[in-house]
Parts: structure tokens; C-alpha cells; sequence
């Protein structure tokens, strides 16, 4: 199975996950894929089984600029992903209250509820002002991912 991983960070946090998620999706056994700021044609020219989207959170509640241009071809040319598999990690701080993980409710919106992508397992939210680790917070839903993948 190929799994392509689309990342968008401020910090860097969401793009260590991101790699981090690739390497462990490797060794799992999983053809795995990862390049910052992707565009659409280069994600189809992969052709993924399976997508893993992780997204920091920034400003107001938006995706981080890096996503941004992603987001929005996904948006309006719609590519035919109807029942594939996809898992959202998303960063943020729970201190910003309304909007603590809103640029990966905004992914998975997209991805699940507008192309009809089938969620593998349920968001995973990291939070900035619990833990400093994202990578290690990540990794025991990301081998629970790579299960469900392929099973």
C-alpha cells in the first residue's frame, strides 16, 4: 500500500511528525511518501492507496501557508478519492480555546465529509501546551494507523 503524507507547519513541529510518520510508515512495511509543500499534480503523480494529512494550527484557526495552496486545488478540482483511507494529526494549543486544532478540523472536513475520503482512525489532536514531544506523542497512533492500513 503507498501512503502520501501532506504537511503544512509554522514551526516545524507538523513537518518533524510528518517525517517521522514516513520513516515509521516505511518500516511497517507501507510505501510511504512525504514532501513539504506539495501540489496536487505531484500527489496524484504518486497515486496513493491511503493519505495521511498533518496540520499545525495558526492565527485565528487557519492552515498554515505552507497547506494553504494544497487545500485549496483539493477544494476545487476534487480529485476522485471517494472511499480511500485517510488519518488527520493535527497541532495545536488547547490555551486558544475555540480554535485548538482547527486547521486539522478544516482538513479532515475536506477530506472526509467533501471528497468522501474514508477516515482510518480518528483525529488525532497534539497539544502544544501538554507536551513538547509531538513526534513521541504521535507514535503509538501512528503504528495503530499503519495497522488499520494494512488490514
Amino acid at each position: 500500500m503507498k501512503i502520501a503524507i501532506v504537511s503544512g507547519s509554522v514551526y516545524g513541529a507538523a513537518e518533524e511528525v510528518a517525517h517521522a510518520a514516513a520513516e515509521l510508515m516505511t518500516a511497517q512495511g507501507l510505501e510511504s511518501w512525504h514532501k513539504p509543500r506539495v501540489n496536487l499534480d505531484e500527489l496524484l503523480a504518486f497515486a496513493p492507496d491511503a493519505l495521511l494529512a498533518v496540520s499545525s494550527t495558526t492565527g485565528m484557526g487557519e492552515l498554515p501557508d505552507s497547506l494553504m495552496p494544497l487545500f485549496c486545488e483539493l477544494r476545487d478540482r476534487f480529485p476522485q478519492w471517494m472511499g480511500k483511507p485517510v488519518a488527520v494529526i493535527a497541532l495545536g494549543d488547547a490555551s486558544y480555546g475555540d480554535t485548538f486544532c482547527a486547521g486539522g478540523e478544516q482538513l479532515r472536513e475536506l477530506l472526509v465529509d467533501e471528497l468522501g475520503m474514508r477516515e482510518a482512525q480518528p483525529m488525532l489532536r497534539l497539544d502544544a501546551s501538554e507536551s513538547v514531544t509531538p513526534v513521541e506523542d504521535a507514535q503509538d497512533w501512528l503504528v495503530q494507523l499503519a495497522a488499520a492500513l494494512k488490514a
